[in-house]
């Protein structure tokens, strides 16, 4: 069923089909008279990128359902019927969260694999995205597909696509899925097969505990003092929360495997539960994530509150301050204070190469850069996207020109150890809680770590603004302001003078006197200056939702003068921000 000319037509052969889900016939019913909803609906097909799909989950052409997950696996199988045989046969890993129709959608989608001939490796139950991809690693799979929404709130959902490393699908291959799944255009005539009959013959597999054990027994190595964490291990109190997702399978396990066995859950959040009933918002970023946390980490005195989202691939931190009260982290300062210690822990060891590299995208704290520099180590930028992490990290891998130490973006994500090449909240849960403990053996807190990073190497501080741009015209505001910019580039801001710029779509940097040179990274939709006063300021679209993002870094020498410094950042960005919209 081709998307035809006017969006109430496209309805109206969705309303005439039989055997439709009920929750599907329902929000049909719903919109029947409701001409803003049907546009949105079926006005359009849902975005595919480099980072897959994600939407609101319901009935139409532009959201999350059984036909639209088949549109997305069939372009998957299209795609790989055009490979060696030997490579097809290699299959494909599945894995999915806690949210609604999460495993409905992963099933559906080996049944789409199984109409090809291509074999599907399904997890039975909910695991982190992290450990999927690990099972592509494992498994050598050709690909693996993870059905999430990540940290958004319980409307939605998606459809991620992982290579054969591990990482999320490279963009050439990922386009020409994309190809495949815009010309699967009749949705309802995508081929299944039943469950049962893949079952039979070996075209689905389940797995589950044994790749479990395959991916905590690496997960063990991303310690680094394991006396420390012998003798402080069972001493540090801290709350996990796995914010009602795929934290809870894994996560407990990684950490009681490790000797960190005085640690407390927040019960109500350790249920995986669709609705996310404690916090609207299962984010880690989200203060209202931790309310749960604090009221039990202030019961305990524990010293560190954790969370991660519900695919467990982003993670949260609050640190206990003086008074008792609770400081969320940023994941610039997360990244950062990990960074620190993973170098100072490794030099004290004399287990730091010296090739040692750490890979950060272009949005994420210099702070991160200059500590690196510090002990000798390069730092990388890369686009955003963990996909190009994982490209740095394959590179180095075989060139071998430099050892990874560390990848992390501004977004709450990072990566220790190279055996996923995705973003790790399991791996990270470990180190931070060793950080924690190494704080505490000094009878300081991880707060006073923070600061002590701080004072050695400057106040950093960033901000991250994002507007939001809903229904058919979003595009085309997003667009407009991106062109704005193009045409009319910043030279100053904030009574500063940008002193270089950089078009990522054209991958050219001009400085303040006009040269021009090469970005050196792939085509993308970003721009990003650089000011007198060591002060920078990113804008990009993003890749999985309807937003402009909006990214200030800036530096300053006390934390007074940070603070104002980036509350006065703030201020001229909103004005430039509304006089873009506008």
């Amino acid at each position: 069923m081709a998307l035809t000319e006017t969006y109430e037509s496209t309805y109206e052969q969705w309303a005439k089909q039989p055997h439709l889900p009920d929750d599907i016939l329902a929000d049909l019913d719903k919109m029947k008279n409701n001409k803003d909803q049907k546009k949105d609906a079926f006005g359009t097909f849902l975005s595919f990128g480099t980072a897959g799909m994600r939407g609101v989950l319901g009935a139409g052409t532009n959201r999350m359902n059984i036909y639209t997950v088949r549109q997305a696996a069939e372009g998957l199988a299209k795609f790989m019927d055009t490979l060696d045989q030997a490579t097809k046969d290699r299959g494909v890993a599945i894995s999915f969260d806690s949210r609604y129709h999460s495993k409905e959608f992963a099933h559906e989608s080996a049944k789409v694999l199984g109409a090809h001939n291509i074999k599907s490796f399904v997890f039975d139950d909910i695991r982190p995205t992290p450990e999927l991809s690990f099972a592509v690693r494992h498994l050598k799979t050709y690909a693996g597909i993870m059905i999430t929404a990540s940290h958004n709130p319980k409307q939605y959902n998606g459809f991620k696509i992982y290579g054969q490393d591990g990482g999320q699908m490279p963009p050439k291959e990922s386009d020409l899925i994309t190809s495949y799944i815009r010309k699967a255009t009749d949705l309802f005539a995508i081929k299944v097969i039943p469950e049962t009959t893949l079952r039979e013959s070996k075209t689905m597999n389940l797995i589950g505990e044994d790749v479990d054990e395959a991916y905590l027994a690496k997960v063990k190595t991303v310690n680094i003092d394991l006396d420390l964490v012998k003798k402080i291990g069972k001493d540090m109190k801290f709350v996990y929360s796995p914010l009602h997702g795929t934290g809870k399978v894994i996560a407990r396990r990684a950490l009681e495997e490790a000797g960190f066995s005085n640690y407390s859950v927040v019960p109500q959040q350790t249920i995986a539960d669709p609705e996310f009933p404690t916090t609207p918002f299962p984010n880690p970023e989200f203060p209202q994530a931790f309310d749960l946390a604090k009221q039990l980490g202030k019961k305990l005195s524990a010293d560190v509150l954790i969370a991660t989202d519900p695919d467990a691939d982003r993670l949260g931190t609050a640190v206990r301050q003086p008074n008792g009260d609770y400081q969320l982290l940023t994941g610039n300062q997360i990244a950062s204070v990990l960074l620190n210690y993973i170098l100072a822990a490794k030099k004290r060891a004399g287990d730091l190469p010296t090739n040692a590299t750490i890979v950060k995208s272009i949005v994420s704290t210099e702070l991160a850069a200059k500590i690196a520099a510090s002990y000798g180590v390069a730092t990388k930028n890369v686009l955003t996207g963990f996909k190009f992490i994982a490209e740095a990290i394959h590179h180095y891998e075989t060139e071998h020109d430099h050892t990874f130490e560390f990848g992390f973006e501004e977004s709450y994500g990072y990566l220790i150890k190279p055996f996923v090449r995705d973003k790790d909240a399991i791996q990270t849960v470990l180190l931070l809680a060793e950080v924690a403990a190494y704080y505490k053996s000094q009878g300081k807190t991880l707060y006073d770590g923070v600061q002590e990073m701080f004072k050695k190497y400057g106040y950093y501080a960033e901000k991250t603004i994002a507007k939001e741009f809903d229904g058919l015209d979003g595009k085309d505001k997003m667009a407009h302001i991106l062109n704005e910019l193009r045409q009319n580039p910043l030279t100053e801001f904030n009574g500063h003078k940008v002193i270089k710029h950089a078009d990522f779509q054209s991958q050219t940097v001009v400085d303040k006197d006009g040269k021009s040179s090469s970005t050196g990274l792939p085509e993308s939709n970003v721009l990003k200056y650089w000011l007198d006063d060591e002060t920078w300021l990113t804008v990009r679209p993003s890749g999985t939702e309807p937003k402009v993002k909006f990214y200030l870094g800036i530096v300053a020498k006390t934390q007074s003068a940070s603070d104002e410094k980036l509350d006065s950042y703030i201020k001229e960005l909103d004005k430039l921000i509304d006089k873009l919209i506008k």
